[in-house]
């Protein structure tokens, strides 16, 4: 597997903005079709208080296997803006929010890329594609899924529950303030986030380098808005007939010893999708899998690898 300089863009990538119907400017970036033509397309979208320079490593890799590859920081975070009252608290109205700028980039991005398309997302951006893909919102050819936020380990009541005290805690304040505590020392993450995401030092450290490199990346907890709004729209993702619908090739890669979205939630999605296949690491894996310790990681490229070259038909 050829290793890059996970610190510094590939030459092959290019970085730049997508204008929302709103004109709210969406980061992004491009790697061009290969020399000789693309297996496909792939758009790839990250998690809460990500940023797509977490996955340069992966994203590459895709190219070089023959992919057309394309990542895009969510509106309010990253390089895509704020949304709240400060710098670094996640704040959203409504997914909804989110899912239609996903359509309108997918409708572009789909019209000036070749075929077949994958849509591909890591927790909340997992869940966010498998909304968009289950209301019809954009029509990928397959769905690649890491960690989905499709429900959160810190879940103790049924997510009726939770979400009603959501919504409490919601309407007793200001919505767009941060809903959770992100560290005692003003800028830094706290010092155990680490066990949360990854086994990898070195993988993680590249985060907190980019993150001093590039301060607009720097982001913290979410708001309570964004909280009750993410009950509400994994709560929807799971009526009657939604999961169902979604007749696109999906693929699922977990695990059970997530500490930050729900297991249990994904596998009852996986259930209840007509055509998925789920992959759960376990304890040997924690919520970031493709930037995980390589033995976990090449593990999960590897089933990716495979579920693209299924779709691209080779």
């Amino acid at each position: 597997m050829q290793m890059i300089d996970r610190r510094a863009v590939p030459a092959a990538a290019v970085e730049s903005r997508w204008l929302a119907a709103d004109g709210h400017q969406v980061r992004r970036i491009d790697w061009a079709a290969p020399a000789g033509g693309a297996r496909g397309s792939l758009l790839f979208l990250p998690g809460r208080g990500d940023f797509y320079e977490k996955y340069l490593e992966t994203l590459d890799h895709w190219h070089d296997l023959g992919w057309r590859v394309t990542a895009a920081d969510w509106r309010g975070q990253a390089g895509s803006g704020r949304l709240g009252h400060d710098a670094v608290t996640g704040h959203i109205d409504d997914f909804s929010t989110w899912v239609a700028d996903l359509a309108g980039l997918w409708r572009d991005w789909k019209a000036a890329t070749p075929g077949p398309h994958v849509l591909a997302g890591h927790s909340m951006g997992g869940h966010l594609v498998l909304r968009a893909v289950a209301e019809h919102a954009v029509d990928p050819d397959a769905v690649l899924l890491s960690a989905p936020m499709l429900g959160f380990t810190a879940s103790v009541l049924p997510d009726a529950v939770m979400h009603a005290a959501a919504k409490l805690m919601k309407s007793l304040g200001d919505p767009a303030r941060p809903a959770w505590k992100w560290s005692e020392k003003p800028g830094q993450p706290p010092e155990s986030r680490i066990d949360l995401l990854t086994h990898d030092p070195e993988r993680y450290g590249d985060e907190l380098w980019w993150r001093e490199k590039r301060p607009e990346l720097v982001m913290g907890p979410g708001s309570w808005g964004w909280v009750e709004r993410a009950y509400a729209s994994m709560r929807g993702l799971f009526e009657p007939g939604k999961l169902e619908g979604v007749r696109q090739p999906v693929l699922i890669l977990a695990t059970d010893n997530d500490k930050l979205v729900g297991f249990k939630a994904i596998a009852r999605a996986a259930q209840r999708l007509p055509n998925v296949t789920m992959v759960n690491y376990g304890k040997a894996a924690s919520h970031e899998l493709l930037r995980e310790a390589d033995p976990v990681r090449d593990l999960a490229l590897a089933e990716a690898d495979a579920f693209l070259a299924k779709v691209a038909g080779s």
